[in-house]
C-alpha cells in the first residue's frame, strides 16, 4: 500500500511541484513518518518544512500569473519529476522501500503533470477562463497531499 501512496504523492507533485515535498516534510517533522534512518532525514529537520512551505505558497501564487510557463516545458517538468521522486522516496522510505518509492513518485509526477494539465485545460474551457480551474487544482493538490501523508502515518 505504501507504493500506492508514493505514486499518489508523485501525482500531487505533478500538479504542484512544491506541495508534495512540503507535505512530506511536515509529516516527517511532526513524526507522522520516520525518515531518521534514511538519506532523507533532512526533510524532518526543524526548518525544512517551513522553507518548503514558503516555496509551495510562492508556487501557488505564481501559478495564477499569465506569464507562468507550462508545466510541460523542460525545466518545469524536470522539477516535478525531481520533487515527485523525492516525495515518493520519502513515503517509500518510511515503509522500508526507498527506491520503489522513488520510482513510484516519478511515475506519479509524470501522470500528474500531463493529466493535471489536461484536466485543467478542460476545466478552464468550461469556465471560460483559467483562474477557477487553477484554484480547483490548488485545492486538490493541497488537500490530496494532506490526505496522503495523514494516511501514511
Amino acid at each position: 500500500m505504501i507504493i500506492v501512496f508514493a505514486l499518489l504523492i508523485g501525482i500531487v507533485a505533478g500538479l504542484r511541484a512544491m506541495t508534495a515535498p512540503a507535505a512530506v516534510a511536515w509529516a516527517a517533522g511532526l513524526g507522522w513518518v520516520d525518515l531518521s534512518q534514511t538519506p532523507l532525514a533532512f526533510l524532518g529537520y526543524r526548518w525544512t518544512p517551513w522553507i518548503l512551505t514558503v516555496l509551495a505558497i510562492g508556487e501557488l501564487i505564481t501559478d495564477q500569473l499569465p506569464s507562468t510557463p507550462s508545466r510541460k516545458v523542460p525545466v518545469q517538468f524536470a522539477t516535478r519529476i525531481i520533487t515527485g521522486g523525492l516525495s515518493g522516496a520519502a513515503i517509500g522510505g518510511a515503509g522500508g522501500s526507498l527506491l520503489l518509492g522513488l520510482f513510484s513518485g516519478i511515475v506519479g509526477a509524470v501522470i500528474g503533470t500531463y493529466g493535471g494539465a489536461a484536466v485543467r485545460a478542460r476545466l478552464a474551457a468550461s469556465f471560460g477562463r483559467d483562474l477557477p480551474a487553477a484554484l480547483i487544482e490548488d485545492v486538490v493538490a493541497v488537500g490530496g497531499a494532506f490526505l496522503i501523508v495523514a494516511a501514511v502515518s
